[in-house]
C-alpha cells in the first residue's frame, strides 16, 4: 500500500486537532439560479441521471445507491426505487452501462449485520428503505432520513472530497459507519481492496475493480470528527480478522460507541493515484469541519456556472427544465487528477502534469453532437483541457479516446468521435498542439479495428464482414470530414485530399431506389431482405437504430445528402415522412430507440440533428415546428422528464441550445442553425468577457415561427449564426409570429452550409 509521509501526516493531525479552519467559500456571489434546478428530472424512465451532491465537473459524485441492479439503475439510483445500501462517492450520469459506485458508506446503529439483504426478509440485512418525502436534494447537497437506523444523513462535496453529516437520533444505540468496497454499480466488481485504520480518526484504503472500466483504481482517505473506538471486518455476513485469506478487506465497520452529541461528521477524499494524494486533496480542499460552509460553496459553484447563461422564460416549468438541463451538462466530464497534478494515465502509469487539468468520462459518440459545442460557448478553458486530455490519452494508448472512463478505454460505441471535438475546438480558436492533434487524429483513423481495415482497402465496410457497418461508416465519414477541413486550414493538402475522399464514402450506402442508407455486401449488392423499420440491437447494420434514423447521419455534408435524393423536394418529402411513419421495429429492437415521433427517435443521439435539416432546403419553419414540439413534449419537469438516456449531458445540451434558438448541425463548422427559441431573453457570458444577448419578441406557445432576425441592429436574413459572431458579443433580436415567414431564410444564399 501507499504510506503516508511523516510530514503529511503531521500536517494532517495538526489540522484535525486545531480550531475550525477559515471557511472556504466562493468569491463570486451570483443570482440564485440553483432554485430552478430539479435534480429528480431524468431519474425516472430511462434517463439514468446521477442524483446526489457534487460540484461542476467534480471528481466526486456523492449520492445514494439503491440495492436494485439493471439497465435503469446505471447511475445506481432510480426514482421508482426506495432501497438504500449506502452512499457511493463515484457515479455515472445518464449512461447506458452501469459502473463506478465506489466506496459505499452507510451510517447505522445497534448491532451490525453485514448480511446484505434477504429477498424474503430484507430488514434482516444492513439495507434500509427511504421515502422521497424524506429526501432533500439541490445542486451540491443531498439529505435523507434513514428510518431503520434513525439517522438524518446529509451530503455535500468539493471537487475531490465528499463531506458527510450524520445526526443519530437514537440516544442509546452505539453508532457505526459501514464501509463497503464489495458492491459497485452494474458490471463493476472488486479485484483488490484494502481498509486500514491509521489512527483514531483516519482510515485509508483503496479499491481496484473491473467492469466496464476493466482496470479501475481508486484510493481514499476517510477522516471522522469523533474518535473511532474500533474497526472490524466482515465477509459474507460474518466478522473476520483484519486480513482474510487473500488479503482483501471488502467490508469494514467503524465503531464510535455512544456519541455524546449524536452528530458525526466525516470527510472522504479520493485519488486515482494514492492514499497520500487523497489526503493531500483533502488538505487542499477541505481542511475545516464547517459543513454548512461547504454546502454553500457548492451551491455558489453551481450558481457561478449556471449564471453563464442567464435566461428568461415565461413558463416557470420550462425555466426549471432549462436550468436542470444546463446543470446536467456539467456533471461530467469529471476531473481525474489530484491537486498536485498527479493522474493515472491510459497506460496504467502515474503522471504529473500541472500544465492542464486532466478529465475523464468521455461519452464521445453522444457528446460530440451538442454537449461539446455547448461547452465551447461557456467553458473554453475546460474545452482546452479536455482536448489536451485527449492528446495525452493518444500518447498513452496509441489512439484518441473512444469512450474513456477512469483511465480506461472501454471502446464503447462506434466511430472515432474525439476527432470532431478537436476540429471544432481548433476552428473556434482554442489553442493546443495542432501538429500532435493531426498526428493523433490520423493515427486513430488508420487502425485496422472496427471495420477500418475494410474502409482502407475497399473504400467501404462490407455488411457481411463487419457488424454495424452502416453506423460505423457514417460516423467515420463525419470525423474524416473534420480531419479534411482541419488539414486544409493547416495547409496539409495531401491529408486534405485523402480524408475528403474518405468523408464522401457515405454515398456508397445510399440506395436510390428505396432512398435509405443500407448495408452493402462484399459483392457490392445491398443486404436483403430489408426493412427500414427493423432493429436488432447491436447485431445488424446500425447501432441502436434503423434505416429510417440512420439515413440522415451526414451532418458534415447535408448538401451532398440532398443531391443523393435527386432534388430538394424528394429530400423534403422523405424528411417529412420520418416524423410521421409508424412500423414494427421487432422484438430485438434496441431499448435506446425511444422518444419516438414517427420514426424520429429523440431518445438516442443519431437523431439529434435531424429536425434542423429543413433550413438547408429553405424551409426553416418546419424546423421550428419540430423543435418546439420536442421541447414541449419530451423535456418535462418531472422524474420521467427525459425520453431517453441522458448520456453524459448530450440530451440536456440539445435542449439548452434549442431553447436558446439554435443548434450546430455540423459539429465542427461553427454554424448554429436557427430554430425556435423558447427563451424570451438570454445573456450568454462568454469567456472573453463579452456578452451575447438574445431577445425573442412576441414569443409564445402559438408564436413559434421566426419572422425576421437582426444582429446588432442590422437585418440578418440568414437562418444561422456563426460562432465567431457570437464570440464578438452583441445583440441578436428574433421576432416571432404565428405563421411561417415567406421570406426569412428561404433564399439559397441565406441557408446554412454544412460543407466547406
Amino acid at each position: 500500500m501507499y504510506k503516508l509521509s511523516a510530514f503529511v501526516l503531521l500536517i494532517f493531525l495538526f489540522a484535525q486537532c486545531s480550531d475550525v479552519q477559515p471557511e472556504q467559500t466562493a468569491e463570486i456571489k451570483t443570482a440564485n439560479f440553483t432554485r430552478y434546478v430539479v435534480p429528480y428530472i431524468g431519474t425516472g424512465y430511462h434517463g439514468h441521471v446521477f442524483l446526489g451532491a457534487n460540484v461542476p465537473f467534480g471528481a466526486v459524485q456523492l449520492g445514494p445507491t439503491n440495492i436494485t441492479q439493471g439497465w435503469d439503475w446505471c447511475s445506481g439510483y432510480h426514482y421508482s426505487d426506495s432501497t438504500l445500501i449506502g452512499f457511493a462517492h463515484t457515479h455515472l450520469s445518464g449512461t447506458g452501462i452501469g459502473d463506478l459506485g465506489d466506496i459505499i458508506v452507510l451510517p447505522t446503529t445497534g448491532e451490525v449485520n453485514w448480511t446484505r439483504y434477504d429477498e424474503n426478509v430484507p430488514e434482516k440485512g444492513y439495507m434500509a428503505y427511504y421515502s422521497h418525502d424524506d429526501e432533500k436534494v439541490q445542486p451540491g447537497y443531498y439529505s435523507v432520513w434513514i428510518d431503520k437506523y434513525q439517522v438524518q444523513a446529509e451530503l455535500t462535496s468539493t471537487k475531490r472530497v465528499g463531506f458527510h453529516k450524520y445526526n443519530f437520533k437514537d440516544k442509546s444505540a452505539p453508532a457505526h459507519v459501514l464501509i463497503d468496497l464489495d458492491r459497485g454499480i452494474g458490471w463493476d466488481g472488486p479485484v483488490k481492496t484494502h481498509i486500514e485504520q491509521v489512527n483514531d480518526s483516519l482510515v485509508t484504503g483503496y479499491r481496484y475493480s473491473a467492469g466496464w472500466a476493466k482496470d479501475q483504481k481508486i484510493y481514499f482517505a476517510l477522516v471522522t470528527s469523533s474518535p473511532i473506538t474500533g474497526i472490524s471486518f466482515a465477509e459474507n455476513g460474518n466478522f473476520i480478522n483484519a486480513k482474510d485469506a487473500d488479503g482483501k478487506q471488502l467490508k469494514g465497520t467503524l465503531n464510535f460507541g455512544k456519541l455524546e452529541d449524536k452528530e458525526l461528521l466525516m470527510k472522504v477524499a479520493i485519488s486515482p493515484v494514492s492514499t497520500q494524494n487523497a489526503l493531500e486533496n483533502m488538505q487542499a480542499e477541505l481542511s475545516h469541519w464547517n459543513f454548512d460552509a461547504v454546502k454553500e460553496a457548492a451551491n455558489d459553484a453551481w450558481n457561478e456556472e449556471l449564471a453563464k447563461i442567464d435566461v428568461s422564460i415565461a413558463d416557470d416549468e420550462k425555466m426549471k427544465v432549462f436550468y436542470t438541463s444546463l446543470y446536467h451538462t456539467m456533471i461530467a466530464p469529471s476531473v481525474f487528477q489530484d491537486v498536485n497534478g498527479d493522474y493515472r494515465g491510459a497506460d496504467g502509469n502515474s503522471y504529473t502534469d500541472e500544465s492542464f487539468t486532466n478529465y475523464t468520462t468521455y461519452s464521445l459518440w453522444d457528446t460530440y453532437r451538442a454537449a461539446h459545442p455547448l461547452l465551447t460557448l461557456t467553458q473554453r478553458d475546460r474545452v482546452k483541457d479536455m482536448v489536451n486530455s485527449f492528446l495525452k490519452i493518444y500518447q498513452q494508448q496509441g489512439k484518441l479516446p473512444i469512450w474513456h472512463l477512469m483511465g480506461n478505454e472501454t471502446d464503447c460505441m462506434v466511430g472515432y468521435s474525439a476527432v470532431p471535438v478537436i476540429a471544432d475546438a481548433y476552428f473556434k480558436g482554442i489553442e493546443f498542439d495542432t501538429e500532435l492533434a493531426m498526428e493523433a487524429m490520423q493515427a486513430s483513423t488508420t487502425r485496422d479495428d472496427y471495420g477500418v481495415k475494410f474502409l482502407k482497402a475497399d473504400g467501404y465496410i462490407p455488411a457481411d464482414k463487419e457488424n454495424e457497418s452502416v453506423a460505423k461508416a457514417l460516423e467515420y465519414c463525419v470525423s474524416d470530414a473534420a480531419i479534411a477541413r482541419m488539414a486544409k486550414a493547416l495547409g496539409k493538402n495531401d491529408v486534405y485530399e485523402k480524408y475528403k475522399a474518405r468523408s464522401e464514402s457515405y454515398k456508397k450506402y445510399f440506395d436510390k431506389e428505396t432512398q435509405f442508407m443500407r448495408g452493402v455486401m462484399a459483392d457490392g449488392s445491398f443486404r436483403t431482405p430489408f426493412s427500414p423499420f427493423r432493429s436488432n440491437h447491436r447485431s445488424d447494420d446500425y447501432t441502436e437504430g434503423n434505416a429510417w434514423q440512420y439515413t440522415w447521419l451526414v451532418p458534415a455534408d447535408v448538401e451532398g445528402l440532398i443531391e443523393l435524393f435527386g432534388s430538394e423536394a424528394a429530400f423534403e418529402t422523405k424528411l417529412d415522412s420520418l416524423f410521421m411513419v409508424e412500423g414494427d421495429m421487432g422484438e430485438h429492437a434496441s431499448a435506446d430507440i425511444s422518444g419516438l415521433i414517427g420514426q424520429y427517435a429523440h431518445g438516442n443521439e443519431p437523431s439529434h440533428h435531424i429536425a434542423y435539416l429543413y433550413p438547408y432546403i429553405g424551409k426553416p419553419w418546419k424546423t421550428a415546428e419540430k423543435v418546439r414540439y420536442i421541447m414541449d413534449s419530451l423535456y418535462l419537469a418531472k422524474p420521467e422528464g427525459l425520453c431517453g438516456n441522458e448520456d453524459v449531458g448530450q440530451m440536456s445540451a440539445w435542449n439548452v441550445l434549442s431553447s436558446l434558438g439554435f443548434y450546430e448541425v455540423n459539429p465542427f463548422n461553427g454554424q448554429y442553425v436557427l430554430g425556435s427559441p423558447i427563451v424570451n431573453e438570454a445573456h450568454i457570458a462568454l469567456n472573453n468577457g463579452k456578452t451575447f444577448n438574445i431577445k425573442a419578441t412576441n414569443n409564445s406557445s402559438d408564436n413559434i415561427y421566426i419572422q425576421k432576425v437582426s444582429l446588432n441592429g442590422k437585418e440578418h436574413p440568414q437562418s444561422f449564426i456563426t460562432y465567431d459572431e457570437i464570440q464578438k458579443g452583441g445583440d441578436l433580436e428574433i421576432e416571432m409570429g404565428p405563421k411561417p415567414s415567406e421570406t426569412w431564410g428561404v433564399k439559397t444564399e441565406d441557408r446554412p452550409q454544412s460543407g466547406e
